[in-house]
């Protein structure tokens, strides 16, 4: 049988707390919650004390945030999952910072999939600072940024310098402004998902184009677009009247 999970939880809110703590004790044999907090100022002491696997944090606290108790602790060698109230803007942030979280109020199916990505990196995350730091610029409004996981590492990169995205099976390929490119472990759909609200269309079951980026639009069954970077991109028959709507909302016809 393997070792306990070492868990700390970190909430503001007595009833978010309880509730977390039930669907853990209840559903995740393999935690063991070895003390919880309410503060910026005891979850610091009680993880440099108890030094856990994994960190149930609270974006919101009395006393400061989430993130000031991950600048504060001296023990860093935890898995994090943030806790948040649901906002969509919050969630894309978390999504485009790679970051684990659950929204409030938790559940068992929030729970599993934050465990399945926490099994998938049990590897601790030596790159955590980098992650946050989107995640807060992102919640601030600031330039966004994407983290984009790859085999080797993870890639940085402004939102605005993506030209289109090329599915590939459950990999997802990002073409850059600059020539560059990265492949994304994750699928497409995911990326669909977390851009919905930005200037950015699937217009094929292969293709996530940046409409910033389109030079043209060639004619045809379903067409295709030619982007800045001279690429010509097919658009499906199915998915050609929502891109050309999207487009016209975006850009202005003369």
């Amino acid at each position: 049988m393997d070792e306990a999970i070492r868990t700390v939880l970190v909430d503001d809110d007595k009833t978010s707390l309880l509730t977390l703590q039930f669907l853990l004790e209840k559903h995740f044999h393999e935690v063991s919650i070895v003390g919880t907090a309410m503060t910026v100022k005891d979850a610091i002491a009680l993880i440099d004390e108890t030094k856990p696997e994994m960190v149930f944090l609270d974006v919101n606290l009395p006393d400061g945030e989430g993130f000031d108790v991950m600048e504060g602790v001296l023990f860093r060698k935890f898995q994090v999952i943030f806790v948040t109230a649901f906002d969509k803007y919050a969630v894309r942030a978390f999504e485009f910072s790679a970051l684990h979280y659950i929204v409030k109020p938790a559940t068992f199916d929030g729970l599993k999939t934050a465990f399945d990505r926490y099994r998938d990196s049990r590897e601790k995350d030596e790159d955590i600072d980098d992650r946050i730091s989107v995640l807060k610029e992102s919640l601030k409004g600031g330039q966004e940024k994407i983290i984009i996981p790859s085999s080797d590492g993870l890639n940085i990169v402004k939102l605005g310098d993506v030209v289109r995205l090329e599915a590939d099976d459950v990999y997802t390929t990002f073409y850059l402004s600059n020539g560059q490119k990265f492949v994304a472990s994750k699928s497409m759909n995911n990326y669909e998902k977390i851009l919905e609200d930005l200037p950015f269309s699937r217009i094929h079951s292969k293709h996530l184009i940046n409409l910033v980026y389109v030079k043209r639009y060639m004619k045809g069954k379903g067409g295709s677009v030619i982007m800045e970077d001279n690429s010509e991109v097919e658009v499906s028959v199915r998915k050609k009247a929502d891109f050309l709507e999207k487009l016209k909302s975006f850009a202005r016809f003369v």
